[in-house]
């Protein structure tokens, strides 16, 4: 499929080509300035952090904004291991690949259970973390999408799910982005996040490859090794989000020694939708810069 036009705030487009595939990312900010990943959930790509990007590099931070393989990414990935330990792998080895020292890695919803497993399978080139909203302990999904995984197993169940989120109404139920964002997520983004898997069935079969994993005991291994991560963490975390609520970062503080919480208010899930300068304000006092 012929890569897409995509929100000029991410920076240059760029591709890294891996042993398990190639990965569509996004650089932004001072070549030498401190590295920042991104890693969002389910069903959405890089331009969730298209309003948080330009904060971060005007703070000085050198940001790489990934269209990881979970649905919403252009280059299929039939050889890659699609399994929620399998993508956290591969988070490892963009940072392997392009050497990131010290990286302070933000992640939201799916993205964060992504990133906890990572957090204790490869933790030598973390720096810090920061985590929004996000899959934890048993709520990987959490109830309202807990039915996704036996959809996928289904015979064309895949295909059921992006044909139904073609419609702009189911897009805006609690089944598609409704409890995500106390905002309208502008058309042409939605249109990123759904038109990939709708009209290639090669990135079909990778959002089905990864949803027939999704299970609760990989958060849950990950949450009993949590408490071996030596470096600082900061849950900002919305207090509105209905999916995942502030006990769960209360939880997981409860589990990393040195973990902070920070109430972020208005917002749900999707906080780089709801509150994406604060999320700036956030990231950059947490790892000692200040926005310019």
């Amino acid at each position: 499929m012929t890569p897409s036009a995509r929100p000029a705030a991410l920076g240059e487009s760029r591709e890294l080509t891996l042993d398990s595939g190639t990965l569509r990312y996004f650089e932004s900010g001072p070549p030498d300035g401190p590295a920042v990943v991104l890693v969002h959930g389910l069903l959405v790509n890089a331009d969730l952090w298209r309003q948080v990007v330009p904060g971060l590099a005007d703070a000085g931070f050198h940001t790489y904004a990934v269209d990881w393989p979970l649905g919403s990414h252009e280059h299929p990935m039939p050889d890659a291991d699609l399994t929620p330990p399998g993508v956290a792998d591969l988070i490892a080895a963009f940072m392997d690949r392009l050497d990131l020292q010290d990286v302070t890695v933000v992640a939201n919803d799916t993205g964060g259970a992504l990133t906890q497993i990572l957090m204790t399978r490869h933790p030598e080139r973390i720096g810090r973390v920061v985590l929004t909203p996000s899959d934890s302990f048993e709520r990987f999904f959490p109830p309202m999408f807990a039915l996704l995984p036996r959809l996928a197993k289904v015979p064309g169940g895949t295909w059921l799910l992006v044909q139904a989120l073609r419609l702009r109404f189911v897009q805006r139920l609690p089944i598609g982005f409704g409890l995500l964002t106390k905002r309208p997520i502008p058309r042409d983004t939605v249109d990123s996040y759904v038109l990939p898997s709708r009209r290639d069935g090669a990135i079909r079969r990778d959002l089905g490859a990864f949803l027939r994993t999704v299970h609760k005991r990989h958060t849950l291994t990950a949450a009993e090794q949590l408490p071996a991560f030596p470096h600082p963490v900061l849950l900002a975390w919305a207090t509105e989000d209905k999916l995942f609520p502030l006990s769960l970062a209360e939880r997981l503080a409860g589990r990393l020694p040195h973990a902070t919480i920070v109430p972020i208010a208005d917002s749900l899930t999707f906080v780089p939708e709801d509150q994406p300068a604060e999320l700036v304000r956030l990231v950059t006092e947490f790892a000692g810069r200040s926005v310019a």
